[in-house]
C-alpha cells in the first residue's frame, strides 16, 4: 500500500470541491480532488489520511444523483461531509434525508448543542453560509447531533471520536464565521493530518511525477507568455532537461515587452530550448476586418494550432515526441466543464484541437493548483518576478481587448494605454493586490473631447480592475481616486488617439472579467 497521502476531496459536481481543496492546503495539508465515482478499493489504493465529501448541486434522491460508496466508511479513514456530502454520508450510514420545504440559502445563524470535538473553541452561536433545500431529518445510529438552525434541526453531527462528522453548511466559504477553525479542528486535531505542505513540497512532487511519467521520451510545450505555461514548462524542464522543447508562437497580441520577456528572461532562468515562431503578420491578416469576439477567438485558436502544428512537426522530425505540456489550472478545468484527455489544447489557447495524426499525451502539472500556488511554485523554481507576478492574461491576448476589428495601429494604441495603467498600478503598490486590470479599447466607438484648443474625436479606453481569489467570481477593485487620476491623465496626454478613460464597476457575475 502507498504511503499516507493527504486528503481526498470527493467532488459531487459543484465548484465547492475546489474551494475545499484550497482551504485544506491553506491548513498546510495536501489535498487531491477525486470524482464521486471513486470506489472504496480506489481510495484504499491512494491511502489518504482523511476524506472530505464536498457540496453538490443535486438532491440526494434525484435520479442519477451522485452517491458515495458506503464501503468508504469501513476503511477506518476519517471522513467529513459538507452540505451535499453531509447528506449523502447520512444516507450511506442509514440516516434519513427529506425535503422539508424549508430551504436555507446564504447567511444563517447556527446554534451548538453541547460539547463537540468539531466545534471546539468556537462560539455557541455563530454565523454560517447555507445552500440547501433538502435536510437530514434523522442522524445515523451512534451519531450525536451537535448543531441546529431555526429551520434545520440537524445541521451537524459526529460520531464518538469526531473522525466521522459532517455539517450542512459550508465552512470553506469565508462567510462562515468559524469555518477555518472548524476545518482545522477536524483536519489537524481530530483526523490527525500533518500540516507539512509547502510550495517547495508541491514543486518537488510535480518534478518527480513528471520525471517518472516521461522517462527518456521527448516533450514539447507551447508557451503563451503567461505564468501558467511558464511554470508548467519550468517543472518539466527541471524533471527532464533537454528532452523538453518549448514553442513560443509570437502572434503579436501580447502586451508591451512580454514577447521579449519570454524569449530573454524565461530562457535565462530555465535554460530551456525555445523555438520562436514569428506569426505576427499571419495573425493580423487572418483577423483583418473581424469584429465578432467569438470569431476572433476561433481564428486566433486556428492560427495558433497551425503555427504550433508546424513547429511540432519540425521538432518531432528529430525523433518521436510523446508528450505535450500544458499549464492548465483547476479553474480552467472547472470553467471548461472538467474536460480532459489527449490532444486537446486548453481554452486559453482557444481550443481547436491538434490534428488527429499528432498524438500527444497531455502532461498538466498544475491541473490541481490555484493561481497563487502556481506563482509560489514558480518562485521556488527560480522564475523571474516579471513572469511569476504577471497579471492573468487571456490566450487570445489583446485581440479580445479590442472591441472592433484588430489592426496594428489599434494594437499599438492599446499596448501604450495598457503599459501606462500597469506602470501606475505598480508604482502605487497595487499590482499584486488586485487580480488584474484589463485595459479595453472601444475601437469602433468615437467620443468627442477637447485637447488644447482643439475638438477631438478619439477612442474611449475602459479600465477593468478586479479582485478575486480564483477568477470564478470577482469584484471590481476600489482603486484610489488619485491613482485613477494619474492613469487617466497619462493615457489622455500620452496616447493621442485616446481622449476618454472610463472605469468598469461591474462584478462577476453578472459581468465577465474580459469584455470581448
Amino acid at each position: 500500500m502507498a504511503a499516507s497521502h493527504g486528503v481526498l476531496v470527493v467532488d459531487f459536481g459543484a465548484q465547492y470541491a475546489q474551494l475545499i481543496a484550497r482551504r485544506v492546503r491553506e491548513a498546510k495539508v495536501f489535498s487531491e480532488i477525486v470524482p464521486s465515482t471513486i470506489t472504496a478499493a480506489q481510495v484504499r489504493e491512494k491511502n489518504p489520511e482523511a476524506i472530505i465529501l464536498s457540496g453538490g448541486p443535486a438532491s440526494v434522491y434525484a435520479e442519477h444523483a451522485p452517491k458515495v460508496d458506503p464501503a468508504l466508511f469501513t476503511l477506518g479513514i476519517p471522513i467529513f461531509g459538507i452540505c451535499y456530502g453531509f447528506q449523502t454520508m447520512a444516507v450511506a450510514l442509514q440516516g434519513v434525508v427529506t425535503q422539508t420545504g424549508k430551504s436555507e440559502f446564504g447567511r444563517t445563524e447556527l446554534t451548538l448543542n453541547g460539547e463537540s470535538k468539531l466545534f471546539a473553541n468556537t462560539a455557541p452561536s455563530q454565523s454560517v453560509w447555507m445552500s440547501h433545500g433538502d435536510a437530514v431529518s434523522a442522524a445515523p445510529a451512534g451519531f450525536k447531533i451537535t448543531a441546529a438552525t431555526s429551520d434545520t434541526a440537524i445541521a451537524a453531527f459526529e460520531d464518538a471520536t469526531g473522525k466521522v462528522a459532517g455539517v450542512q453548511f459550508h465552512p470553506e466559504v469565508l462567510h462562515s464565521e468559524y469555518g477555518e477553525a472548524i476545518l482545522r479542528n477536524w483536519l489537524i486535531d481530530i483526523a490527525g493530518c500533518a500540516p507539512t505542505l509547502t510550495t517547495e513540497n508541491i514543486a518537488e512532487s510535480e518534478v518527480a511525477k513528471a520525471r517518472d511519467l516521461i522517462g527518456t521520451k521527448r516533450v514539447i510545450c507551447g508557451l503563451s507568455g503567461g505564468v501558467d505555461s511558464a511554470v508548467a514548462a519550468a517543472i518539466v524542464q527541471r524533471a527532464v532537461g533537454k528532452q523538453l522543447t518549448c514553442v513560443f508562437v509570437d502572434h503579436g497580441l501580447l502586451r508591451s515587452g512580454e514577447s521579449a520577456q519570454v524569449q530573454r528572461d524565461f530562457v535565462a532562468a530555465t535554460g530551456v530550448e525555445l523555438v520562436v515562431v514569428d506569426a505576427v503578420t499571419q495573425f493580423l491578416d487572418a483577423l483583418a476586418g473581424v469584429t465578432d469576439p467569438e470569431e476572433k477567438r476561433k481564428i486566433i485558436g486556428r492560427e495558433f494550432i497551425r503555427s504550433f502544428e508546424k513547429a511540432a512537426r519540425d521538432i518531432a522530425a528529430g525523433g518521436e515526441v510523446e508528450f505535450l505540456v500544458q499549464g492548465t489550472l483547476y479553474p480552467d478545468v472547472v470553467e471548461s466543464g472538467g474536460g480532459s484527455g489527449t490532444a486537446n489544447i486548453k481554452s486559453h489557447h482557444n481550443v481547436g484541437g491538434l490534428p488527429d495524426d499528432l498524438k500527444f499525451t497531455l502532461i498538466e502539472p498544475l491541473r490541481t493548483l490555484f493561481k497563487d500556488e502556481v506563482r509560489q511554485v514558480g518562485l521556488e523554481l527560480g522564475l523571474p518576478d516579471e513572469i511569476v507576478w504577471r497579471q492573468p492574461f487571456p490566450g487570445p491576448g489583446l485581440g479580445i481587448r479590442i472591441i472592433g476589428a484588430v489592426t496594428q495601429e489599434r494594437l499599438e494604441i492599446l499596448r501604450h494605454a495598457d503599459l501606462i495603467a500597469r506602470e501606475e498600478l505598480k508604482t502605487a503598490g497595487l499590482d499584486r493586490i488586485i487580480w488584474q486590470c484589463p485595459v479595453v479599447l472601444l475601437a469602433d466607438v468615437r467620443s468627442v473631447g477637447v485637447q488644447g484648443d482643439g475638438r477631438t474625436y478619439g477612442h474611449p479606453i475602459v479600465l477593468r480592475p478586479v479582485s478575486s481569489e480564483d477568477a470564478m467570481t470577482a469584484d471590481w477593485s476600489r482603486i484610489p481616486y488619485d491613482v485613477l487620476e494619474k492613469i487617466s491623465t497619462r493615457i489622455t496626454n500620452e496616447v493621442r488617439e485616446v481622449n476618454r478613460v472610463t472605469l468598469d464597476v461591474t462584478s462577476k457575475p453578472p459581468g465577465t472579467i474580459e469584455w470581448e
